[in-house]
């Protein structure tokens, strides 16, 4: 054959990490030797021993593979079964094969690193003192190395992202920062591609910004696919793309374009973060409402009640969600405000608040706890923020990804308490609950409780405190009170008067 035999179809890479092939080769403990086949670096995926003659059917590409040539008999051992052998491991996308010294073979045949030679097939020599296992074992642990350093990358990318979005100008900040961490340049673009909103990073050729303003156009049109990509005509080492902003809306408005090295795993993760961050900041939802919300916010600053500055937040009621990051969730705020469609969110201690239009649903979310209000008008968001806090509660204790807030009442009449005016049942329960004022852990502590049907090891759940701890509060309230919390009666005349207790 005139070159090296090269597969028909491409063996695509596991989204796992790759060990350099170099890396290997490198260990001293190993003391492999690459003895035929091209010297370019190449990433093994996995690793596989096999001794039979044809071992395609049983390769995925990307392997190592290894043997002591137990096939390579007298009969076998010429040079076309060698070439055969050789082009059958090249087509299953091998990247190298490991012939192991002993106990077969003295030394590698030398028909077999000329067919390697002719076929593009990497071969390394294995010495007789290191075991296939270990050659295995040093393969996995580099690839969990590299695991392990794919995520810091993507943790520390995500963080960084986060910071820059929630300082000022954060657009031109977290282009910036998606610039460093793909080594490249990233900008804003209009609705065809058309216009630069902001970008960070070293400007890319002329060809390749009317590539990438190409690719601004697929995503844009409604209809169009949610990214686009491509490498630039010219062959330089990079990689154009262009991602929509804005999710699944039909009236996309932004695009972010990026071209930057080929992105890794790593990288097309960070740059997935920044995409749902830059749509949160620019998207079609948040881009009518900021005016609004910006002049209510000045005119709640400088005296004027809620329901006076109500129309200017678009929309006549509003539902109150409390959020709680579960364990190992590292997401920051504006991924559960992109989740949930509002641009008004802050965050408490380790709590998230936010406010979400009447008539978008508020459905669960991935790594997050939720506790939901029922929908109420500006002038009641202090009482739709205590329903979501008490839900919250409820959805910890009770482990439960979300809990909505209803209404007492049977068929929506609001129960007992609707037929109390407003007043009297504020006064009643200030009267009530006067031996708990200045003692707010014990009120909130018989809250919960009450809410949670008395549960000692939910309630404690609720509020991170021992279950002894709550029995304690309990009776201490109890004994201040001067009540029986477990007579049924006593326990809903306190219901009553820590739901109506300002």
């Amino acid at each position: 054959m005139d070159g090296p035999h090269m597969p028909d179809v491409p063996h695509p890479a596991p989204p796992t990490p790759g060990v350099p092939l170099s890396a290997l080769l490198a260990r001293a403990g190993l003391g492999l030797r690459q003895i035929a086949g091209p010297r370019a670096d190449a990433d093994v995926h996995w690793v596989h021993t096999s001794e039979m003659a044809d071992p395609e059917p049983y390769l995925l590409g990307g392997e190592l593979l290894l043997t002591a040539g137990v096939h390579l008999d007298a009969a076998a051992g010429d040079g076309a079964y060698l070439d055969g052998y050789a082009e059958r491991t090249v087509a299953a996308g091998a990247v190298a094969l490991g012939f192991g010294i002993a106990p077969v073979h003295d030394a590698v045949p030398p028909a077999l690193v000329a067919a390697c030679d002719r076929h593009g097939l990497r071969l390394l020599e294995v010495p007789a003192g290191t075991p296939f296992t270990a050659v295995e074992s040093a393969v996995w642990q580099a690839m969990a190395e590299a695991r392990h350093r794919e995520l810091t990358r993507i943790s520390e990318g995500q963080r960084a992202l986060a910071t820059a979005a929630a300082g000022p100008d954060p657009v031109p900040a977290v282009l910036r920062t998606l610039a460093r961490q793909v080594g490249g340049w990233a900008a804003v673009t209009g609705a065809g591609g058309d216009g630069e909103l902001a970008a960070a990073g070293p400007r890319p050729p002329a060809a390749a910004l009317a590539a990438v303003a190409r690719l601004a156009r697929r995503v844009t049109v409604p209809g169009g696919p949610a990214s686009a990509g491509e490498a630039p005509a010219d062959g330089a080492d990079r990689h154009l793309a262009a991602y929509a902003l804005g999710g699944r809306a039909p009236d996309r408005t932004f695009a972010l374009a990026v071209a930057a090295p080929p992105p890794d795993p790593a990288a097309r993760a960070v740059v997935g973060v920044a995409t749902v961050l830059l749509s949160l900041l620019t998207g079609p939802y948040a881009e009518p409402a900021a005016g609004g919300h910006a002049a209510a916010l000045v005119r709640l600053l400088l005296g004027d009640r809620p329901a006076e500055v109500a129309p200017l937040l678009g929309h006549p009621q509003w539902t109150v969600v409390h959020a709680r990051a579960r364990r190992g969730n590292g997401a920051p705020a504006a991924a559960l405000a992109a989740g949930l469609g509002t641009p008004l969110v802050a965050a408490d201690g380790d709590t998230v608040r936010a406010l979400v239009p009447a008539g978008r649903e508020v459905a669960p979310q991935p790594g997050w706890t939720l506790g939901v209000s029922e929908p109420v008008p500006v002038s009641a968001l202090a009482a739709g923020d205590a329903h979501a806090a008490a839900a919250l509660r409820r959805a910890v204790a009770g482990r439960a990804p979300l809990v909505r807030h209803r209404s007492p009442g049977v068929g929506g009449t609001g129960g007992i308490a609707a037929l109390v005016p407003p007043a009297e049942a504020r006064a009643h329960a200030a009267a009530v609950l006067a031996p708990l004022d200045g003692a707010p852990a014990l009120r909130e502590t018989l809250h919960t409780w009450l809410s949670l049907h008395g549960s000692w090891d939910r309630t404690a759940t609720a509020l991170g405190i021992h279950r002894n701890t709550v029995r304690q509060r309990i009776a201490r309230a109890a004994a201040l009170l001067g009540t029986d919390p477990d007579d049924p009666d006593v326990r809903m005349e306190l219901w009553f008067a820590l739901g109506h207790h300002d």
